[in-house]
């Protein structure tokens, strides 16, 4: 009596009949479209249907980017092997062409590199020249401090006039030695080195003199090349071993008080350090015209470290004037073959002409 139609009893048994039908019989009921359709209009049927479809589409699209990478991989594997077999056999040929140059061209280049070197080690030179030359312009504008200081409130002077003594004082600064002492075994000054008093050089094969690229002489720089001013990089007397003795006959009979050693500087040595550079070393005193009786004069040891150019103080007097000195090397700095002497001086009172 509500107004609401009754659904007739046989529909409800059809119903109840499906719903027990569908639990019994599973998807192959909900295949057959008794579901009950959603908003959307589909059925739970087609839904499942088309997710599986999904599904599946989306894993044969993985797989076959997945099998499209391996494809690719190798061919790139082998370009870059292939890459890497070119430049083996480029650097292969090059080499086969250094081999094939004619010894004409490979002595040139070798001059060419020794042109180079020589022009190095002269720049480096210079440069230690400029280090001197500016502290020499700073004692002297020191200097011209105080003397201005000195004179304030005197007369005018001349400018132009002042300027062109400090600058000739500067240029005889440069000029003058900077030991300040007389060296009496200066080679120029008639000092000697006599070879039957002195070790052997040192026999280096590799400074030979060539001929259409054949080595055929040996040479070696001369003992008294320690007697002369020109110190550059190589230009010394090697001895082998760390042990050695020069003997020198002096320009003239002096009373020595003093001695002088030199080397160059580790920053302009072409291999980087000064181990052959003599350390420990000995002044002795010969008497009765180079051939009488050693009498030690010092000790001394040569740093390194220090500045290049190092004087040292006797340590012993003698009691008449000498014509000869003989210098014994005891130890160098480390270099195991040889030992190399740039200059060695011997300072003193002059006595009579021999």
């Amino acid at each position: 009596m509500s107004g609401r139609p009754k659904p007739r009893r046989g529909a409800r048994f059809f119903r109840g009949h499906s719903e027990e039908a569908s639990v019994s019989g599973g998807l192959s009921d909900v295949l057959r479209g008794h579901g009950r359709p959603d908003f959307s209009g589909l059925t739970q049927s087609w839904k499942i249907v088309i997710s599986t479809v999904s599904m599946v589409t989306l894993l044969l699209i993985g797989l076959g980017n997945h099998m499209w990478l391996k494809e690719t991989e190798f061919p790139q594997k082998s370009s870059h092997f292939y890459a890497l077999i070119a430049e083996l056999g480029s650097r292969l040929y090059n080499y086969q062409a250094r081999l094939r140059m004619p010894k004409e061209h490979l002595e040139l280049l070798r001059k060419e590199s020794q042109t180079l070197e020589n022009n190095f080690r002269k720049i480096l030179f210079l440069i230690e020249q400029i280090d001197v030359l500016k502290a020499l312009l700073r004692d002297t504008r020191d200097g011209l401090h105080n003397y201005s200081g000195d004179t304030d409130g005197g007369e005018d002077r001349n400018p132009m006039g002042e300027m062109s003594n400090l600058v000739n004082s500067i240029l005889k600064k440069l000029r003058e030695d900077q030991v300040q002492m007389a060296d009496y075994a200066l080679k120029s000054a008639g000092a000697s080195v006599i070879e039957a008093g002195t070790s052997e050089s040192y026999k280096n094969n590799k400074a030979k003199l060539y001929w259409h690229g054949i080595g055929f002489l040996t040479y070696e720089m001369p003992p008294d090349v320690i007697l002369q001013p020109d110190v550059h990089p190589g230009k010394c007397w090697a001895f082998p071993g760390s042990q050695g003795h020069a003997l020198i006959q002096l320009a003239r009979k002096i009373t020595p008080t003093a001695v002088t050693m030199e080397h160059i500087s580790q920053k302009v040595s072409p291999s980087g350090n000064i181990s052959s550079a003599p350390k420990e070393f000995s002044v002795y005193g010969i008497l009765k015209h180079c051939e009488g009786e050693e009498i030690l004069l010092g000790r001394f040891v040569y740093n390194k470290t220090g500045t290049t150019i190092q004087t040292f103080k006797l340590q012993h007097e003698v009691s008449e004037p000498l014509l000869c000195v003989k210098l014994k090397i005891l130890s160098n700095w480390g270099h195991p073959k040889y030992t190399c002497l740039y200059r060695f001086r011997v300072h003193g009172t002059p006595g009579e002409y021999p």
